[in-house]
C-alpha cells in the first residue's frame, strides 16, 4: 500500500532470506556427500506424474506477475523481459541444486513429513530443521507480498475498464496506490489461508493461473503473424495447459466455477454503476513518476 518501490526492497530482502539459507544447505550437502551419488531409482509412472503434476507447476508459476506493476516500472521493456527470463533461470536451479543435494544426502525410502527441515537436521541437527522452518515463514511472505504487489494492480486496472466496481480503484491520496484493492487483496488471502491447506490452495491456484496462460498463449497471434515454428510452439503450450488442467479433482473445478461465479457477481456490480453513473472511472488516474520502481 505505501508503494511498489518499498515493495520491491522489501521483496528482495525476503527473497534472500529465503533462497540464502537453502543455497548454503544445497552446497553443504553437496560437499558433505563429496560426489557419493546413491543409484538412480527407477523412473515414476505417468500416473504418478500426473497427480504431481499441478503441485510441481505451483513451484514454477508467478514469474508473471512482474509484467502487472510494469507502468509503475522504470524502463519496462528492458527490465520486464529481463526479470521473466532471470527468474524461470534462477528457479529452476536452485531446485536442481536442493534436490541434487538431497538425493546424495538422505537415506532412501519413504519422504519425510518436512523433507527439507529433515535435510537441514541431517547436516546440522535440531539447530537446522530451526532455521528452515524461519526459511519457510520467510518464503511464504514472500509469496504473500509479491502477490499484494502485482494483483491489486490487475483489479485496480479492471476497475478502470468498468469490469469491476469502482471501490477497486480507488487511489490512496498519500501513496498513489490502488489502497482498496490491495486491502481487499488482504483480506481475501486471510479468508483463503485460514479455509483450506496449502496443497489445495495451490491446486487451485495454478488451475485458474493456466486459463490464463491459454488465453494469453492464444492471442499471441493477434500480436504478432507467428512462423511455422511459432504455431508449433502454441500448440506444444496449450496442449501443456490443456494436460495439467485436466489433473484436476472435481472439488478443484467447482472451488474454481465459484470464484468465477463471485467475478461475474462483481462484474454485474460493476456494469449496473457504470449504466446508472459514469462518475465510478479512474481510467485516467495515474501513478506519479516519484512512485516509479528502479527495479
Amino acid at each position: 500500500m505505501v508503494g511498489v518501490r518499498r515493495a520491491v526492497r522489501v521483496l528482495d530482502l525476503l527473497t534472500l532470506l529465503k533462497a540464502l539459507p537453502l543455497i548454503v544447505l544445497a552446497f553443504w550437502g553437496l560437499a558433505h556427500s563429496a560426489g557419493s551419488w546413491p543409484p538412480p531409482g527407477a523412473p515414476p509412472t505417468i500416473s504418478t506424474m500426473e497427480a504431481a503434476a499441478l503441485i510441481i507447476l505451483y513451484a514454477f508459476v508467478g514469474f508473471e506477475n512482474s509484467v502487472v506493476p510494469a507502468e509503475e516500472t522504470a524502463d519496462a521493456r528492458r527490465t520486464i523481459p529481463r526479470a521473466l527470463i532471470v527468474t524461470l533461470v534462477a528457479t529452476v536451479s536452485l531446485y536442481f541444486l536442493i534436490q541434487l543435494a538431497y538425493v546424495a544426502v538422505m537415506p532412501a525410502g519413504p519422504a519425510p513429513a518436512a523433507p527439507l527441515a529433515a535435510f537441514a537436521e541431517a547436516l546440522i541437527g535440531p539447530a537446522g530443521a530451526l532455521i528452515l522452518t524461519a526459511t519457510a515463514l520467510a518464503s511464504i511472505a514472500g509469496n504473500l507480498t509479491g502477490a499484494m504487489t502485482a494483483t491489486p494492480r490487475v483489479t485496480y486496472a479492471l476497475a478502470g475498464q468498468g469490469s469491476l466496481p469502482a471501490w477497486f480503484g480507488r487511489v490512496s491520496g498519500r501513496w498513489a496506490t490502488p489502497a482498496n484493492s490491495v486491502l481487499f487483496m488482504g483480506l481475501a488471502a486471510i479468508a483463503l489461508g485460514i479455509s483450506g491447506s496449502f496443497v489445495w490452495l495451490a491446486i487451485v491456484s495454478t488451475l485458474a493461473r493456466l486459463f490464463v496462460y491459454a488465453g494469453s498463449i492464444a492471442a499471441l497471434p493477434k500480436a504478432e503473424r507467428p512462423s511455422a515454428r511459432g504455431w508449433a510452439l502454441i500448440a506444444a503450450a496449450l496442449a501443456v495447459c490443456g494436460w495439467a488442467a485436466a489433473q484436476s479433482e472435481w472439488r478443484s473445478w467447482a472451488m474454481l466455477g465459484g470464484l468465477v461465479a463471485a467475478g461475474f457477481l462483481l462484474y454485474a456490480l460493476a456494469r449496473r454503476q457504470a449504466g446508472s453513473s459514469s462518475a465510478g472511472t479512474v481510467s485516467s488516474i495515474q501513478p506519479p513518476p516519484s512512485t516509479r520502481s528502479p527495479s
